[in-house]
């Protein structure tokens, strides 16, 4: 999947940046809620790049997004890392298998 350039959410419209590496605890992705979405491509771990699939980024980008709707929607579960992650990776999974 190719992760866009912008998203809106609500009526905030978020750049989505994709750095090369993001540095811990952020390793993968971040939200800014109502400024930005981060996607990186590689981490380091035990002084080590690796570098993620796409799978890997589209499901980032899909987790750091529910995180953003739930905070427009003033929802409780927006900072509930285990409903997030779950969430995410049923819709990063649903978008993926999608047909057109």
């Amino acid at each position: 999947m190719m992760i866009p350039m912008t998203i809106k959410i609500g009526k905030t419209k978020y750049p989505v940046l994709q750095p090369e590496m993001m540095t811990p605890p952020d390793h993968f992705g971040h939200v800014v809620c109502g400024k930005h979405i981060k996607v990186a491509y590689s981490w380091v771990e035990n002084n080590r790049t690796k570098h993620r699939s796409e799978r890997q980024r589209s499901e980032t980008f899909w987790h750091e997004v529910t995180h953003a709707i739930l905070h427009d929607m003033g929802h409780k579960l927006e900072a509930n890392e285990q409903f997030v992650t779950a969430f995410s990776q049923r819709l990063n999974d649903a978008i993926r298998s999608a047909k057109f």
